[in-house]
């Protein structure tokens, strides 16, 4: 994802290495004399400060305020993911016994859950499966029935034969001959157009109407965006979020709290991985490169699995940013193609 602006030299890539191995197993920062006896070259520690000099002027590591030992950067895991990390497959044993752990008497919906469970079990980290996209959902119809105190009852029919209800808040209370017009207005503008297609275009007449905009049509428009919003959102499953309770640096309670609150609402992590559905094979994202503030102490490694060649979702990890990726990485790819030729014998 990020190119390396400078060289760095043989010896200071091997050091890099050590140090953030060594970090990744410990979670405490490297000083100079466990870097020198962990390196195995026999330099001075004086040439050792110098390469860490160097290698924090680069951005590749800090020096944390209480410590006199160094870590790394999400620059720093980058250069050693992408240059420095050399990632075995597993081997045939590791998959048979994952691939033992697929009950094949399963209906699909219990496979993906299943399977971020089992992610989570294997990495001890928070697993987490997007449900797979046989064909885009088509919206047929929605009716809305009024409920008491400023609520209404969505019923949502796509074209795959689903009955989804939804309960639903509106700014007042709505009586139901209004809530009839805008179910009409709904049916007549969107029947069988795909469930993204509708959200998407909401959007835009909402921001580009709004001015003029009848009281009707902007109640339906708002009711419509909040049922698909909903709708959208359920389209992962995760497993394992207190395993990241374990880390020390994700145990601060303020960044918990944020993080199991991004994690309830669904909407970031979601983005992520629909970005990682467009992109091919394995897909890293650390640190702050998600561009969500509430992840930038995270990393999520994801795999797209596949039914006859086609891409219908996506499955990863979501950990800190010292996570054993020579570890994480072959197992999430093995995960994904053994759930696709599950999937596969289920259709």
């Amino acid at each position: 994802m990020t190119e390396t602006p400078h060289d760095i030299s043989e010896r200071a890539q091997h050091m890099l290495k050590v140090l953030i191995d060594r970090y990744i197993r410990d979670g405490q920062p490297v000083g100079s004399r466990t870097l020198a006896r962990e390196a195995g070259l026999n330099l001075s520690p004086a040439t050792i400060r110098n390469v860490m000099s160097d290698l924090e002027e680069l951005g590749y590591i800090r020096s944390p305020h209480t410590s006199a030992g160094r870590v790394p950067t999400v620059q720093g895991y980058r250069f050693f993911v992408d240059t420095l990390l050399k990632v075995q497959p597993l081997d045939s044993l590791s998959v048979e016994q994952l691939r033992a752990e697929f009950d094949m008497s399963m209906a699909p919906k219990e496979l993906i859950e299943a399977t971020s469970g089992l992610l989570s079990g294997i990495t001890h980290l928070a697993g987490v499966v997007t449900l797979p996209k046989h064909e885009q959902a088509i919206f047929r119809r929605v009716e809305f029935l009024p409920l008491s105190e400023k609520r209404v009852l969505a019923i949502l029919v796509t074209s795959k034969g689903e009955v989804q209800n939804r309960i639903i808040a509106t700014e007042r209370q709505c009586s139901a001959s209004e809530l009839q017009q805008a179910s009409n207005y709904l049916n007549e503008h969107f029947t069988g157009k795909d469930l993204t297609a509708v959200r998407d275009t909401l959007l835009r007449d909402m921001q580009e109407a709004r001015s003029t905009m009848n009281h009707m049509m902007a109640t339906a428009m708002q009711m419509a965006d909040q049922i698909l919003e909903q709708n959208r959102n359920e389209g992962y499953v995760m497993a394992g979020q207190t395993n990241l309770m374990e880390f020390h640096e994700l145990c601060d309670i303020d960044k918990l709290r944020n993080l199991f609150e991004a994690f309830n609402k669904k909407r970031e992590i979601l983005h992520l991985l629909d970005l990682c559905v467009h992109g091919e094979g394995i897909q890293i994202f650390i640190g702050d490169e998600s561009g969500y503030h509430t992840l930038d102490e995270c990393s999520m490694v994801t795999a797209p699995y596949q039914i006859d060649g086609r891409i219908v979702g996506v499955l990863g990890v979501i950990g800190p940013t010292r996570m054993a990726y020579d570890r994480v990485i072959p197992i999430v790819d093995a995960t994904a193609r053994l759930l696709g030729a599950a999937l596969k014998q289920k259709d």
